[in-house]
């Protein structure tokens, strides 16, 4: 088992707080330094901030870019390869968000297109969509909305990029990669029960360890822990892919009947360990991040409605999902609509991660060349 990420999310006030910056860091390499001894491999280490609002409050769009840039350079001086500035709750500031992506390359970021309490704002989901049209238009492949999403339902402390964001002190959590302990369990099983306590099984012992180790950092630094998102992150190893995981314990492949009933189970393990949790803690199915999922996208055994189905009883949602270049701004909005309305009516967190792909149609092929991502057909949007 990897850990994905080691994220620390702190608050700023005026953007040029580099001291927090410099103290998250610091504390992010001597957690990784930590875990290592333990026999642990930290993927990635990554610092989160407040709403962007908050400490660019004021100014204008040249400046707020500048600022946003600035950030990005001492990120850099520091050897920090993942940044988050937190989102925008408003249209004017979605609306900034393609010049931010354009004008950056390490720095991730989201919007909000509702929650429990103010329900769906329609003038953000317009904003957003339009924000991952032009995002796509202005960047190779489409590949600038790797660091762009837009979310409803979604609350501080997710360790995962790009809906992280933070309040209040400092604190960090913890991000894992679990798709070699999943294909371990259910390879010892032969039905969807027998993996499930398996799962459970194998979970509780892993996790702890986890837990020990970093409530002791907790300890050591004097940060908070906000706990570990148990998400099933994916892997673009095939041999621990979330797609043949789940074709171990079914008859078909993944997208064929007994999917969702997989997907509810494993939502149900994840949110279930005896740790402390954060996060979405649930199901991650990132079409281009899984060589599984990716492979059987380009069978067409699901597509983006079965994926929204199965939002219903896992974690994440619609990410890194390729759609026709040509997609209008209507029918991205349609979809975080539908998106938005499953999170608020269920009470559980969902974001969007669309790729629109220029100059390519549904049926062609993604060309990322990225380090992060695997080709895949591109998703019909009717």
């Amino acid at each position: 088992m990897k850990i994905r990420t080691i994220t620390t999310g702190i608050s700023l006030l005026p953007p040029k707080d580099t001291d927090k910056i410099k103290q998250a860091h610091e504390f992010n390499q001597k957690a990784k330094e930590i875990f290592a001894q333990q026999g642990y491999e930290v993927q990635t280490t990554r610092i989160t901030t407040n709403s962007w609002e908050e400490y660019l409050f004021g100014l204008s769009k040249i400046d707020i870019l500048h600022e946003v840039q600035t950030l990005e350079e001492t990120c850099q001086s520091l050897d920090i390869s993942f940044f988050n500035i937190g989102y925008a709750s408003k249209p004017e500031t979605i609306a900034l968000i393609p010049d931010i992506i354009k004008n950056t390359s390490i720095i991730y970021c989201s919007s909000q297109l509702g929650n429990q309490k103010i329900g769906i704002n329609f003038k953000n989901v317009r904003e957003s969509a339009k924000s991952i049209k032009r995002i796509a238009e202005e960047s190779e492949h489409g590949y600038g909305n790797f660091r762009y999403c837009a979310w409803a339902n979604c609350q501080p402390g997710i360790p995962f990029f790009p809906t992280a964001y933070h309040l209040g002190d400092t604190s960090f959590g913890i991000g894992l990669e679990l798709g070699e302990l999943v294909n371990q369990a259910f390879s010892q099983a032969d039905n969807i029960q027998s993996a499930e306590i398996a799962l459970q099984s194998i979970l509780e012992i892993e996790l702890i360890k986890v837990a020990k180790i970093a409530e002791e950092i907790s300890q050591k630094f004097a940060v908070q822990y906000n706990g570990i998102d148990t998400s099933l992150a994916p892997s673009l190893d095939q041999a621990n892919s979330i797609a043949f995981a789940y074709e171990k314990i079914m008859s078909g492949k993944f997208g064929h009947p007994g999917t969702l009933a997989i997907s509810g189970m494993l939502t149900r393990v994840l949110k279930g360990v005896s740790v402390k949790i954060c996060g979405y803690s649930g199901l991650m199915l990132p079409v281009c991040e899984d060589v599984g999922l990716a492979t059987r996208a380009n069978e067409q055994t699901y597509d983006i409605t079965n994926l929204l189905l199965y939002s219903a009883v896992c974690g994440c949602g619609l990410d890194t999902v390729p759609i026709p270049g040509d997609v209008t701004v209507d029918k991205i909005a349609a979809i975080l609509i539908d998106l938005a309305t499953l999170a608020i009516k269920l009470n559980k967190p969902l974001s969007a991660r669309l790729f629109p792909i220029p100059n390519k149609k549904a049926g062609e092929m993604t060309s990322f060349n990225s380090p992060y991502l695997v080709d895949c057909c591109i998703f019909a949007v009717d």
